[in-house]
């Protein structure tokens, strides 16, 4: 038996008019509804990703004992280099 890869899911929405605002954006006139919601689905998938990223380079970052004593010296060091009054 040949197996060409998996059958595409299909999906059906209601959309409300905000979404089908939304929708009209994203097609911008030159994409299917089914290509404008692909595309929609990934960048929102690409956004969460990088957040996600960015979350646990923080929580790293702030974990980081390390780090916190080089930015408080820093930090004192810098108000020590400011102009009186500052």
């Amino acid at each position: 038996m040949l197996h060409l890869g998996s059958m595409p899911k299909s999906l059906h929405v209601r959309l409300d008019d905000a979404s089908a605002e939304a929708l009209d954006i994203v097609r911008a006139g030159s994409m299917t509804d089914s290509e404008a919601v692909r595309v929609a689905l990934r960048e929102a998938a690409a956004r969460r990703r990088a957040r996600s990223a960015l979350r646990e380079e923080v929580e790293s970052i702030a974990a980081d004992e390390g780090d916190r004593v080089e930015m408080r010296l820093i930090r004192d060091l810098m108000a020590e280099l400011a102009p009186p009054g500052d």
